[in-house]
């Protein structure tokens, strides 16, 4: 049996710095912000920011990373003052880190003030720095993969729930969202959209359920900490996602602490990556309505003419 290496490399991180009950980074503008994204090797996306005078700096787009994370020696040439040490919980393990203040970040149009960010070797990252959900707060982040652009505004800005084929309720925890109404060939499980992460991945407590799964191959999930974990590949035959139904998922089966971060560890959950995200359309993450929402291509409604 061969091995995959370093296919599933995922970017999730859940850092011990506890998220306000609102973005810690207050907005400067109510424009839109319609920003042109670019997949990296992985083919996760990234946008430009800056941070004071540092020019155009390339972040990943995480919803799967609680806080903003920068790198360690972009925050060394920023002279960034220091915070406080931190506990950084990645899909492979955790780690405590240094961590730094961020006067302001500037995204587009917008700019959030007073993020503290924990420190990551920028080999690890694979970027600049990590946007987390303490800059996406309270926002509808949108995914526009046919046109590769990424949008952040409020719900109705960006046309409200019109063009979506499937809306989907979800519950919050620790900053994430989380849906609860799906299946995976026959067993409920919590689903959590991760654009931080290259392939899906699942816990152990779903691999139990799943022995009738195509064993693919064997590998390592890679993380921003530096860590990594071993691997059991499987090909599922559906998911279902309320009326949403994706199907031949590859998922990446591991012993990932990020699942016990959410209280997932012993229930059946999926973070569902990009591979996964990148069959439809759009994807919007909306954080104050707590949906997700999808947007079918074109063919897949000529297959499904209900939608």
């Amino acid at each position: 049996m061969g091995t995959i290496a370093g296919i599933a490399a995922t970017l999730l991180a859940f850092a011990a710095i506890p998220l306000p009950e609102h973005a810690s980074g207050a907005q400067e503008a109510a424009e839109t912000d319609i920003i042109a994204a670019r997949a990296d090797a992985s083919q996760r996306m990234t946008v430009p920011v800056r941070i004071g005078d540092s020019g155009t700096l390339r972040f990943l787009i995480d919803t799967g990373a609680q806080n903003t994370v920068l790198s360690s020696a972009l925050a060394a040439r920023l002279a960034l003052p220091p915070g406080r040490r931190a506990r950084l919980v990645g899909v492979a393990g955790s780690l405590d880190v240094d961590t730094v203040h961020i006067e302001e970040l500037v995204l587009g149009r917008r700019s959030y003030y007073s993020l503290l960010a924990p420190l990551l070797d920028g080999a690890n990252i694979g970027a600049d720095g990590i946007l987390g959900l303490d800059s996406l707060q309270d926002q509808r982040v949108l995914l526009d993969f046919k046109h590769n652009l990424i949008a952040v505004d409020d719900a109705k800005t960006l046309g409200g729930n019109n063009g979506y084929d499937i809306v989907v309720t979800a519950r919050r925890r620790s900053g994430q969202l989380i849906v609860t109404d799906a299946v995976f060939d026959g067993v409920r499980v919590a689903v959590v959209i991760d654009t931080g992460a290259q392939t899906s991945i699942g816990n152990l407590a779903l691999q139990r359920f799943q022995r009738n799964h195509r064993h693919q191959d064997d590998g390592m999930i890679y993380s921003v900490t530096g860590q990594a974990i071993s691997a059991s590949y499987y090909m599922g035959r559906e998911l279902q996602l309320g009326r949403l139904s994706l199907g031949n998922m590859l998922v990446a089966y591991a012993d990932a602490p990020a699942f016990a971060s959410l209280g997932l560890a012993n229930k059946p959950a999926i973070l569902l990556g990009m591979r996964d995200l990148r069959v439809f359309d759009r994807v919007a993450i909306d954080f104050k309505a707590r949906t997700v929402l999808f947007d079918l291509p074109e063919n897949a409604r000529q297959l499904n003419p209900g939608f």
